[in-house]
């Protein structure tokens, strides 16, 4: 990680993500949002949306899974059996249907084969398994563990990497820059917690840190 001077003139001078944090959420990025930001009904929609929001806009992810809870396919039993081709047309919104299609129905065969259910999978499924399956790399795995499963997992993506630029702070890699965020949240959570004024879970202030990143991100058009 190499500390740069600051691009943007506007922004206050940070040296920590807990720093980013306060900042964030002095802006109210989150009120009009569920509580773990992420906006699916439930988690295993949040397991399915987060392969099919790959390379695509999430309002497009909404009406694949739109479609499939209409042929009832949301489930992992339910995708392992249902036909590949009326996958594909109910995913079609999401684009690249024909490859998250298969990967998908492979990913359920997976899990029901490794796990049993579900729950279970959430409850034991390892980033290392989760990369192991094709299709999934390190942003999608740990959106899967915080979101899906409830895991104390940070999320950093494009948006997160422009934003920290903007406070002149450049990073080599991915797992760098979730390091960074990680590390500063852990460091200071009790004033994390004077700062919120309740009990929060690292899971869920994780999942808020990096939806307050992208609601910046997207109100800015940094």
């Amino acid at each position: 990680m190499q500390s740069l001077t600051k691009v943007n003139k506007d922004f206050p001078n940070i040296s920590s993500s807990f720093e980013l944090l306060k900042f964030l959420k002095d802006e109210n990025l989150l009120e009009k949002h569920p509580e773990f930001w992420w906006p699916s009904a439930t988690d295993f929609e949040i397991l399915i949306g987060a392969i099919l929001t790959q390379n695509t806009k999430w309002t497009n992810v909404e009406k694949s899974l739109k479609n499939l809870k209409k042929l009832n396919a949301l489930s992992l039993e339910a995708l392992c059996e249902i036909d590949l081709d009326i996958f594909i047309q109910a995913i079609t919104p999401s684009g690249f249907k024909n490859q998250k299609s298969v990967r998908i129905k492979q990913l359920a065969k997976n899990i029901l084969e490794d796990f049993s259910s579900f729950e279970n999978f959430c409850d034991n499924v390892s980033k290392e398994w989760l990369l192991s399956q094709k299709g999934i790399g390190l942003e999608t795995a740990d959106a899967i563990l915080c979101y899906a499963c409830h895991k104390e997992f940070m999320v950093v993506d494009k948006y997160t990497q422009r934003l920290v630029s903007n406070f002149g702070f450049e990073f080599e890699s991915y797992e760098d820059l979730q390091a960074w965020c990680e590390y500063g949240i852990n460091e200071n959570f009790d004033k994390i917690i004077e700062l919120y004024g309740y009990e929060i879970s690292l899971n869920k202030l994780f999942c808020r840190f990096h939806g307050k990143i992208i609601e910046f991100m997207k109100s800015n058009k940094l």
